[in-house]
């Protein structure tokens, strides 16, 4: 199981990014997908997640609701996440994950991550 993400850089107080991430693996399944980030000495936190089911359901973390987008692609098994109005309390490493199917539902695997520095 593999799961790449890429798009990281250093950006400006009110510039977009846009992070991509791709699974892959022999036996990677999935029922969805989130991103996840670590600001320098806190916790990591939940971004963002997308759910296959229902044709794509998006879901967010109050902080970045109505700044943040992301889309996914059941086929691939990726996701974007479109990064707007950049702020630089969202300066952190981004993590990709796989959230698990039935019963459990939740993420169990994250990838390597990219770090997004916004400076102000």
């Amino acid at each position: 199981v593999q799961l790449q993400a890429s798009g990281g850089g250093l950006v400006q107080t009110g510039d977009s990014l846009t992070l991509s991430c791709a699974g892959s693996g022999r036996t990677f399944s999935s029922s969805g997908l989130g991103w996840f980030r670590q600001a320098p000495g806190k916790e990591r936190e939940f971004v963002a997640g997308y759910r296959w089911s229902g044709g794509g359901v998006a879901y967010y973390a109050d902080p970045v609701k109505g700044r943040f987008a992301i889309s996914g692609d059941r086929a691939k098994n990726a996701v974007s996440l479109q990064m707007n109005s950049l702020k630089p309390e969202d300066t952190a490493i981004y993590f990709c994950a796989r959230r698990t199917g039935p019963p459990t539902y939740e993420y169990d695997y994250w990838g390597q991550g990219t770090l997004v520095t916004v400076s102000s």
